[in-house]
């Protein structure tokens, strides 16, 4: 070796047999212009799609919702119209059993008009 290759080899430590005592420093790679516009149009598509899927769910539960309040409202018109004839057949229960229909007398026909 000559001097001015020891020196070198000095510098990048060791050097092996068949070697070559130039080492090349990896450069930092970036993005150019075009890149970036094509990843920031990638990402807002992706949002884009994210925010219509949320809508989408969003508009899916509040058919649902409003099917169950249908029914809902259908159930308490139904309950009102059974308590209306549940009153309905227990008050002639209530009349008959009450102590003024047990003193009222039965009339039987006294004669008949021609």
């Amino acid at each position: 070796m000559t001097y001015s290759s020891s020196i070198a080899a000095s510098r990048r430590g060791y050097v092996r047999r068949n070697q070559n005592s130039v080492s090349f420093a990896a450069s930092a790679r970036t993005l150019g212009p075009i890149s970036n516009t094509i990843i920031l149009i990638v990402l807002a598509c992706l949002v884009g799609l994210l925010y219509l899927t949320q809508v989408t769910r969003t508009n899916g539960y509040g058919y649902t919702i409003n099917n169950l309040q249908q029914q809902q409202s259908q159930l308490k018109d139904q309950k009102a119209n059974l308590e209306v004839s549940a009153a309905r057949l227990q008050s002639l229960d209530r009349v008959a059993a009450s102590d003024a229909a047990k003193k009222l007398v039965s009339v039987a026909p006294s004669g008949v008009v021609q």
